[in-house]
């Protein structure tokens, strides 16, 4: 792909923007760095159906995976390849900032309505934004800093803790070569941690490293770990990295050589790690699951020192407070009816009482009035609805407060983006489906909805004429017509209470 070409200044007020997918992004900024040299921009037709065929692009270069942009088909039909003018694409960040200018060489089209563009990539900007720039280098800049000689690359997706920070340190020795570490910038790592968090976590485990040095790299996860693996590997080598130590699925692909580590233990004899099977059974202790590590964290308890240097168990504390501590979104979902907005009320009130959390009352029909005015009841309509009450809930739980959702969130994978919202601001989801029988939903009909839909004067009512998907991933369920409103919430308060989101409390006498 050539990277020579220039278009007129007017193409930026007149080009049609977008933002790609997270991982698109990434690729992106990866292109924009060269770290996929010789790539110089998302894959064309060509290049496709040669790695397809060949497991090489078109001009027979060896390539792993495919880098390509999909877009929605009616942002593709602005397009025409003759002219100039319509044949530019400006690529956004989610924040809608300018990032980079792309030529449309190709089009073609893909699945559930995108189209595939083609096409080299330019910065626009100096692309400056966001915590921890410093750390945001070339592969000619790293490879210029690198001492000559072996580099063990270590792609640090997780918090290093003292079994990951005993295996590098024996493979660096072992190797003698200097450590790079790379560590993912573009978005949550796997535990859920935000990128500037994952960073400081790393920074606070450097002094227990080998000499060192330490980037950020916009890697992004497909949800195909071969892949995912194919393309680190291909990232860490652009960087210079030359023994690749592996943290998971890791496959080289003509990349670094891949280092596969034993797994390790503490000696209890002499508080060393050391490979498990060189300890007797009594002696060791293994080390810690990402699943214990978060419920210790979860509790409230501190994590162990024998297993994580104090200074990353502090910087991880303070990332995840304990859950009473931190933002929650309890999402109902039910027919109209079920008796959501009265529970959740009562919630409200109960938590209010306490005055242990800051709550706020997200009700359906005030939402409607307030944030979703105008929109109908179509099925898009209601998912635009749903993802607008989940977005002010993930920002009223992203600063540690309590956010009650009650809209009726017919269709499960809007409640899933809602769920995701949540979790992405770093705030936990607990999810209600109040599921309350239809006939008595309708017995209880103060509004005269459900009559009026099934006299026919009333389409698109759930429940009747439009459907209700029942959650499969609900964490309580509850029938308003085997409880009262006070047996109801207080059952959503124990929950909660049992799962730490709140703290215990005695009844008043």
């Amino acid at each position: 792909m050539s990277n020579g070409w220039t278009l007129p200044d007017e193409v930026l007020r007149e080009a049609p923007a977008y933002t790609p997918r997270p991982y698109e992004l990434a690729d992106l900024e990866l292109l924009l760095a060269g770290a996929y040299a010789p790539l110089t921009g998302f894959m064309s037709r060509a290049d496709l159906t040669s790695l397809a065929r060949r497991g090489r692009l078109a001009d027979g270069t060896h390539w792993p995976v495919p880098v390509t942009l999909q877009v929605p088909a009616e942002l593709a039909g602005e397009m025409e390849l003759g002219d100039p003018l319509r044949r530019a694409l400006v690529l956004t960040d989610t924040e809608g900032a300018p990032v980079a200018l792309m030529e449309i060489t190709d089009v073609w089209t893909g699945r559930d309505g995108q189209v595939g563009l083609g096409g080299p990539v330019r910065r626009l900007g100096d692309g400056g934004h966001g915590p921890f720039q410093r750390l945001r280098r070339t592969p000619d800049e790293v490879r210029a800093l690198l001492p000559p000689g072996r580099v063990l690359g270590v792609i640090a997706d997780r918090p290093l803790h003292r079994p990951q920070l005993a295996q590098i340190a024996h493979a660096a020795r072992t190797l003698v070569a200097h450590l790079l570490v790379l560590i993912p910038s573009s978005e949550p790592a796997q535990d859920g941690l935000p990128p500037e968090v994952l960073v400081r976590c790393v920074f606070a485990a450097r002094d227990r490293m080998p000499p060192a040095t330490l980037i950020t790299v916009p890697l992004a996860r497909r949800g195909d770990e071969i892949s995912d693996a194919l393309l680190r590997a291909r990232v860490a080598a652009a960087y210079g990295v030359t023994h690749l130590l592996s943290t998971g699925e890791m496959l080289s692909g003509g990349g670094p050589r891949v280092l596969v580590p034993r797994e390790l233990a503490y000696d209890n004899r002499d508080g060393q790690w050391r490979w498990r099977d060189d300890i007797p059974p009594r002696n060791r202790r293994l080390a810690l699951r990402p699943d214990e590590i978060e419920d210790l964290l979860d509790r409230g308890f501190p994590l162990p020192e024998w297993h994580t240097p104090p200074a990353v168990a502090k910087e991880l504390s303070r990332a995840r407070p304990p859950r009473r501590h931190r933002g929650l979104v309890v999402f109902f979902t039910g027919l109209s009816g079920s008796g959501k907005s009265t529970i959740a009320r009562g919630l409200a009130d109960a938590l209010r009482e306490t005055g242990d959390r800051t709550v706020t009352l997200l009700d359906g029909d005030v939402v409607r009035r307030e944030l979703s005015a105008g929109l109908g009841f179509s099925k898009a309509d209601r998912d635009l609805n749903v993802r607008r009450i989940g977005w002010v809930a993930a920002e009223v739980a992203r600063h540690r407060g309590m956010a009650l959702c009650c809209p009726i969130a017919p269709y499960d994978q809007a409640r899933r983006t809602a769920r995701q919202m949540a979790l992405a601001a770093g705030a936990g989801f607990v999810l209600v489906h109040v599921s309350t029988p239809l006939d008595v939903c309708e017995r209880r009909d103060r509004k005269g909805l459900y009559a009026r839909a099934r006299a026919g004067l009333l389409a698109g009512m759930t429940g009747i004429d439009d459907p209700y998907e029942e959650p499969t991933d609900a964490d309580l369920v509850l029938d308003t017509s085997a409880f009262t409103v006070e047996e109801a919430v207080q059952a959503v308060l124990e929950h909660l209470t049992e799962t730490g989101w709140v703290e215990p409390r005695l009844q008043p006498a």
